[in-house]
């Protein structure tokens, strides 16, 4: 009878998340007729479990749990990061879900051992905050999914563009090479330095990636001669102590590389332009989320502010200049927060256009739903464990 309210709660989670994921796919919300209710009886089901127990402090633990995920949800709904629905639709899981597994009152729903180890893998931390860390992973497969569709059903010009990373082949080649170079010197420095591994932990890791990164940059900047015979007496070392392992590793590094550049581009450029579209000012509804921040100077002149945080660091960087990232450019009319546009906002936009301020269409995004990637985040989380911690094993067993 003890394990049927952790059962109830985990049913309960998955199916809400089923159900949020399809509103917002469908209309783009996470209704509060869903979550609301959710949080109370989350909170009700685990404080009956905690009398149940005969512990208190566990639906003292519960409530402390759903209030610090709740702020924390709130934050990045400040910083535009998130949507309402989706702090409400965490903060409900926190209120289901504020453990997952604590032997003996909570086992986990299905433990396996895969290689020696026991999964799920758990976090030293609350489960809520590995189900936002999961869920926050998992948004970029559907992501690139989502935006890939996008283009090839209503952006096909976009194609092009996806498709350089493959045309510029030669390049990523060179790239490879010059990476597999800086790990091998790393691996060579490392060793014959005699770090001590196992006491270190995580900082040789750092140590060894700050180390590659560097190298990779200083045998890019070499001119094209001094670079093609250290990367040529490297590689060819490499392949002479151990060709199998040199060999794999340049493939899936190389392959990984196209990867990476076709995602930067799915993320960036072709995303900019495939999620974004100029819609008229009469066509505008509220929750409509703008593409940048519209800001009026001191001489009430209205201009657009459309860099990204990444461009105005690399402009901050050349001009050496850091007010570009602090400074406001004057009084911001329309922010680009995740809640979307007002009613006084369109109003707004509609005077300025009628004063000559702006043209008569206006840059919105198009929302992309994050309640499935949380749903992916759940299901990860209650069969896998924390993809974080995951990653970190995988990272020290890879290197050493």
């Amino acid at each position: 009878m003890i394990i049927d309210i952790p059962l109830l709660t985990i049913i309960l989670a998955v199916v809400a998340c089923i159900y949020a994921s399809y509103s917002d796919l469908k209309r783009g919300i996470i209704p509060n007729k869903l979550t609301f209710p959710l949080i109370g009886l989350g909170l009700i089901l685990n404080g009956i479990y905690a009398v149940m127990l005969g512990e208190i402090w566990y639906i003292v633990v519960c409530a402390v749990v759903t209030g610090v995920i709740f702020t924390l949800g709130y934050l990045f709904w400040k910083l535009g990061a998130w949507a309402g629905g989706d702090v409400k639709l965490f903060t409900a899981l926190a209120a289901l879900l504020p453990f997952y597994s604590l032997p003996p009152y909570y086992p986990a729903l299905i433990p396996y051992n895969l290689f020696g180890v026991q999964f799920p893998l758990e976090g030293i931390y609350p489960f809520p905050l590995t189900l936002i860390i999961n869920s926050i992973l998992s948004i970029l497969p559907f992501l690139l999914i989502y935006v890939f569709y996008v283009v090839v059903k209503t952006k096909p010009h976009l194609m092009g563009e996806l498709t350089a990373p493959f045309i510029e082949y030669k390049k990523n080649i060179v790239l490879t090479l010059v990476i597999t170079s800086a790990v091998n010197i790393t691996l060579f420095i490392t060793q014959h330095l005699n770090f001590q591994i196992m006491q270190l932990g995580a900082q040789i890791i750092i140590i060894s990636l700050i180390l590659i990164y560097l190298l990779t940059l200083l045998i890019s900047k070499l001119p094209n001669q001094v670079k093609a015979v250290v990367v040529s007496m490297v590689t060819v070392a490499a392949l002479f102590f151990n060709l199998k392992i040199t060999l794999i590793s340049i493939v899936i590094l190389f392959i990984s590389i196209i990867i990476i550049e076709l995602v930067k581009k799915l993320l960036t450029s072709v995303s900019r332009e495939a999620l974004q579209d100029d819609t008229p000012l009469d066509e505008l509804k509220e929750g409509m989320i703008p593409a940048y921040n519209l800001y009026q100077n001191e001489d009430q002149e209205v201009f657009v502010d459309d860099k990204s945080f990444t461009d105005k660091i690399k402009e901050s960087f050349k001009t050496r200049d850091p007010n570009i990232l602090t400074a406001a450019p004057g009084k911001r009319l329309i922010g680009t927060l995740a809640a979307g546009l007002t009613t006084e906002d369109i109003q707004l936009l509609k005077q300025l256009h009628q004063n000559g301020k702006i043209t008569n269409a206006f840059r919105v995004k198009k929302g992309v739903p994050f309640a499935p990637s949380i749903l992916i985040g759940l299901i990860i989380s209650l069969f896998i464990g924390d993809l974080a911690y995951i990653l970190q094993k995988i990272l020290i067993w890879a290197l050493y």
